[in-house]
């Protein structure tokens, strides 16, 4: 058997992804691997494939239970023997797993980072052959990165003790230059094969929206998605309860996820959301990784996260399965400081000196800082991400809120001359630099308790711009900051000018802005509805079969107590939709069938597609 046989028979794949033949054969020829790849990319098949042709075990480092659950499940849907060994499991199904290992009954076992350096444990698999180990979410081991996990330290120390070191392949999403640097470093890699596919996930429309009501937008947005499954994300524990009230309420299956639940609840009700028994997922951070739902149609931050390598992680468990969708963030000016609390909360499980504390603490803000110039930014969405972790992109996707809201660009040079000029007055009559809410206060004319003590009504500057919104004042100065013009101290918040500010204080030089004409504020969407509509890939012919097939899936998953997903997804079903094969033959051609599953569900699927060909 050959890798391209195990991907078609197992996994119902005719042709590999981008990216994934290289490390699957770095895998097999002996050579250590790291794979850098959007979520959606296919990671694990890079692990999964090499797992079915190696003699010997396969180890794979996951960092959730959640995320083992799903993959053992995945795997052994397609006849590829696998098992967990996580907190999850009690003493004797534990042993079980153990004596299973001894007999060599898997081909394949997650493992969590924190069960590396039991005695048992490494006891037990010091006697096993084994031929590779996979770091999932490997940016997890680096301190600079945003899910640093002080267990992914043992990673190492475990291989130390092994009687031989086996493969070790590297696996994340979402890594910057320096976490990529410490993921080789730490884990030390010998002359990896090195791949990274690109960050961009073409299928996601990224939008940002500033509503005054943020309960009202997002109960718009899931009206629009009607009964798809879904992401709602939250920064507290306090939002998560608010918002699944407001939806449980208003009529829709939600529930919930957060760290303050018992371990048997979130169990719940992570079951209920995979399985399609509620259709929305209301969560912290907490919620998330790793979870291989396929069929996620849209995920919506109520609140801005905390850096773009943390949206972008969790904004990408949509449309896993290549189908359009949205993702969408509901951004006001109390994120900006929940982030910052929250980034001011000592770390669990800190394993850091003081000194490397408060490098981690400089770097949050910074990434912060990184974080609300994207949701601010009248420029493409996704230019701005996929420059963020180095991946060069010409201006313009035509699938973002910034694409298609039509800005014109608008000469703002004499706005930017009052403002620069305020900032620079207030810090010649205070002696320090102050943070935009005080400078949008003078430049409108406020009239607060501040002002007066201050005395900052006695400024030239002093209400110049007293017609302007104080969001437009913001964003001007978020432009001049982009542009080189003003620098936020990103401790303290102050709005200092640059050298390069002279130049239109002094020297004339005109500045140019994006503004969206009046008529397109407050609709940012409807473009991107025509063109989802337009650009629809089934007729409605075969909407109506992907429909049948849909209902024909969740009635044998909840048959065989699986999720609907792990029996086909919905690019899957879209292309059986389309395909409509009449014969085994022809229905092991359509994408994402595989033999196995071909013998459990092909006649099921055959005698519903009867009814409509």
């Amino acid at each position: 058997m050959d890798k391209y046989t195990v991907l078609q028979q197992y996994f119902g794949y005719d042709s590999f992804r981008p990216g994934q033949e290289a490390l699957i054969d770095g895998i097999l020829q002996g050579r250590d691997v790291f794979g850098i790849m959007p979520t959606g990319g296919g990671k694990s098949i890079c692990y999964q494939v090499p797992a079915a042709l190696l003699e010997g075990l396969t180890v794979v480092v996951s960092p959730l239970i959640s995320l083992m659950q799903d993959q053992v499940l995945a795997l052994k849907a397609v006849g590829i023997p696998a098992a967990y060994i996580n907190s999850s499991l009690n003493p004797k199904q534990l042993s079980l797993v153990y004596e299973r290992l001894a007999m060599g009954a898997y081909q394949i076992v997650y493992v969590a980072p924190e069960r590396l350096d039991t005695e048992r444990f490494v006891r037990i698999f010091s006697r096993l052959k084994l031929s590779l180990l996979a770091v999932d979410e490997a940016h997890c081991i680096s301190q600079w990165g945003q899910d640093f996990r002080p267990s992914y330290l043992r990673i190492l120390h475990f291989l130390e003790q092994l009687p031989r070191r086996p493969v070790v392949a590297a696996f994340t999403a979402t890594a910057t230059h320096q976490v990529r640097q410490d993921v080789e470093q730490i884990l030390q890699l010998q002359a990896p094969v090195r791949v990274v596919t690109g960050y961009d996930r073409p299928n996601l429309y990224f939008g940002v929206l500033r509503p005054k009501n943020k309960d009202q937008e997002l109960l718009r947005l899931l009206k629009e998605e009607k009964n798809r499954s879904g992401i709602v994300y939250c920064a507290t524990r306090k939002a998560v309860e608010s918002v699944c009230t407001l939806l449980t309420e208003e009529g829709y299956a939600a529930t919930r996820y957060h760290a303050g639940l018992t371990e048997q609840e979130r169990a719940e009700n992570q079951e209920d959301f995979l399985h399609d028994r509620k259709t929305v997922m209301v969560a912290t951070n907490a919620f998330g990784m790793g979870i291989d739902k396929s069929n996620v149609s849209y995920v919506i931050h109520y609140n801005m996260p905390k850096s773009i390598e943390a949206y972008y992680q969790e904004a990408g468990r949509a449309g896993r399965d290549g189908t359009d969708a949205r993702c969408i963030l509901l951004f006001s000016q109390d994120d900006v400081r929940t982030a910052k609390f929250l980034i001011e909360q000592p770390l669990e499980n800190d394993a850091l000196d003081p000194r490397q504390r408060e490098a981690v603490r400089k770097q949050d803000l910074q990434r912060l800082d990184a974080m609300v110039r994207y949701c601010r930014s009248l420029t493409c969405l996704r230019s701005r991400i996929l420059r963020y972790f180095g991946q060069e992109d010409s201006e313009g996707c035509g699938n973002c809120s910034s694409c298609q809201a039509d800005y014109v660009p608008t000469n703002i040079t004499k706005q930017a001359q009052i403002l620069l000029s305020c900032v620079k007055r207030v810090r010649d009559k205070l002696g320090y630099f102050v943070g935009i809410t005080l400078i949008c206060d003078v430049l409108r004319g406020s009239r607060s308790k501040r002002i007066s003590e201050l005395s900052l009504e006695e400024l030239s500057t002093y209400g110049l711009m007293r017609g302007l919104p104080a969001q437009t004042i913001r964003d001007i100065a978020r432009h001049l900051e982009e542009q080189g013009y003003l620098h936020t101290d990103p401790v303290h918040g102050g709005l200092r000018l640059c050298e390069a500010a002279a130049d239109i204080l002094y020297k004339g030089r005109e500045v140019t802005m994006l503004l969206p004409p009046e008529e397109k504020k407050g609709a940012p969407l409807t473009r991107k509805e025509q063109r989802r509509a337009a650009a629809a890939t089934l007729s409605a012919g075969e909407q109506e079969i992907f429909e049948a097939l849909r209902a024909l899936r969740l009635q044998l998953a909840r048959k065989s107590g699986v999720p609907a997903y792990t029996v086909f997804s919905d690019a899957t079903l879209q292309d059986m939709a389309r395909k409509k094969p009449r014969n085994m033959s022809q229905f092991r051609r359509v994408s994402g069938v595989g033999q196995l599953k071909s013998l459990w569900y092909g006649k099921a699927f055959l005698e519903k597609l009867k009814e409509y060909v």
